[in-house]
């Protein structure tokens, strides 16, 4: 969600506490000199510090409130006011050449989304990106976002956007942390996955807060996030601490066969690989280890000996009828879109077939 702010009074300048010292010292016809024996301190100090050119130390402080009887919490306000002022002006200069770096993010959805808060001013939507990604600059971005840790099941036929694919996985990660975990326990998680499995044909009014909570109680933390312009990914798999795991899930294909696929192929990356792991699939999700977890998802909805018994019981030279995938999606115990992609992906049916058993879901 993003941040409310209050408007805030940000002046354009701010003038060092070297000035009001000054004022102060023509007030009461005294010398820099004077103030300086007085103080016990250099000449030269005290004119570094009208100039701005020194700073005023809590112990200066102290020294100006017993001459001149202003409050030491006077100077010191003053003093830090002035150092931050410049602080941020430095800063403002400093971001001003990142202006193009923001500009690569998909700004207008993550506004919609609500994750950041438009800014009129480029320099502070950069800022608001800082924020967003809890790093302190651009260079520090690159280190953390640009080569991430997680798995991806990315389209087949497209890269996803760098700066899209990690404000993806960041709000992902912003809504794991508001879900409280128990630490992870592999054997919980597997008896977990067994419930989720008969909610596969529920509503998501009814699954998705079930699905958080089996999960949660074995160190998994499940979350929704809506894709991105650029971000095409439809999961995402990574561990936050060593007894905290993430999946993240997209609507990307809006199928209910996509969806509960993508989750369990990214529970099998959790149950089967490494918790350290770090790979990157831009092009086609294909390796080793998305072989394997495609295998887990595949055996946790569709075991292969009751897919091949289906198969052998079909006596028609035509493709499996609507009625038995039904009946064969309730011997199961899923729901019958499962097994329409089940079928489509291994080419028994054709891509083009039996649609309306599938069910789309959108984004509220």
């Amino acid at each position: 969600m993003a941040r409310r702010t209050e408007n805030q009074y940000a002046p354009d300048t701010v003038s060092p506490p070297g000035e009001t010292l000054l004022d102060i010292l023509e007030e009461r016809d005294m010398s820099q000199a004077e103030l300086a024996r007085r103080m016990g301190r250099p000449h030269k100090t005290i004119n570094e510090i009208i100039h701005g050119k020194a700073a005023i130390t809590p112990e200066t402080a102290l020294q100006l409130e017993h001459v001149l009887g202003t409050p030491a919490s006077f100077w010191n306000n003053r003093e830090q006011t002035y150092r931050a002022f410049l602080a941020a002006q430095a800063e403002r200069e400093r971001l001003q050449a990142y202006t193009d770096w923001a500009c690569q993010f998909p700004i207008n959805d993550m506004v919609k989304l609500g994750w950041i808060q438009r800014c009129a001013d480029n320099v502070d939507q950069v800022r608001e990106l800082l924020r967003f990604f809890g790093v302190a600059s651009p260079v520090q971005w690159q280190k953390c976002w640009a080569s991430p840790s997680a798995f991806f099941r990315l389209a087949r036929t497209f890269d996803s956007q760098q700066q899209a694919l990690a404000a993806w996985l960041r709000q992902g990660e912003v809504q794991a942390h508001q879900i409280t975990c128990h630490p992870h326990d592999p054997d919980a998680f597997r008896r977990a996955l067994k419930e989720v499995r008969q909610l596969t044909s529920a509503s998501p009014e009814v699954f998705v807060d079930t699905l958080r909570d089996r999960c949660a109680g074995a160190g998994v933390a499940v979350v929704f996030v809506p894709q991105v312009s650029g971000a095409r990914v439809s999961g995402a798999t990574r561990w936050l601490s060593p007894d905290k795991a993430l999946i993240q899930l997209s609507l990307r294909y809006k199928t209910d066969d996509q969806l509960w696929f993508s989750f369990f192929h990214e529970a099998g990356h959790i149950l089967l690989h490494g918790k350290r792991e770090m790979f990157l699939d831009h092009e086609d999700g294909s390796g080793e280890k998305e072989e394997e977890a495609d295998r887990f998802a595949a055996e946790c909805l569709i075991p292969g000996e009751a897919l091949k018994g289906f198969l052998n019981q079909q006596v028609s030279d035509r493709y499996p009828s609507k009625r038995s995938i039904c009946a064969f999606a309730d011997d199961l115990g899923i729901a019958p879109g499962i097994v329409v992609g089940r079928l489509q992906h291994d080419g028994h049916i054709p891509f083009t077939h039996y649609h309306d058993l599938k069910r789309r879901f959108e984004w509220k």
